[in-house]
């Protein structure tokens, strides 16, 4: 079974590419524009990863990440990041 990928991306175009270099490569995507609407994405169905854009509207990424990490039913999702020239993977 495919991994599942909830890409966050306010920008249509940016989305729209992400997920289909994402579905080329096999994955299954779903999307959100906004972080209350990933928080209820991720919620509703737990992904295997969240591509998260840190400038979105209402609530940045920064704090979805940090709500999605607290709530005991999302915090497995794994994360990537970079932070200047350093990467960081959480599981």
């Amino acid at each position: 079974m495919a991994a599942e990928v909830l890409v966050v991306e306010d920008e249509p175009d940016i989305r729209n590419l992400i997920v289909l270099h994402l579905s080329r490569e096999g994955f299954r995507c779903r999307t959100a524009k906004s972080g209350p609407e990933a928080l209820r994405e991720a919620r509703a169905a737990t992904p295997d990863l969240v591509i998260l854009d840190l400038m979105l509207p209402d609530l940045d990424g920064l704090e979805v990440c940090r709500r999605l990490r607290s709530d005991a039913a999302t915090r497995q999702i794994a994360q990537s990041r970079r932070n200047g020239g350093q990467k960081r993977t959480k599981h």
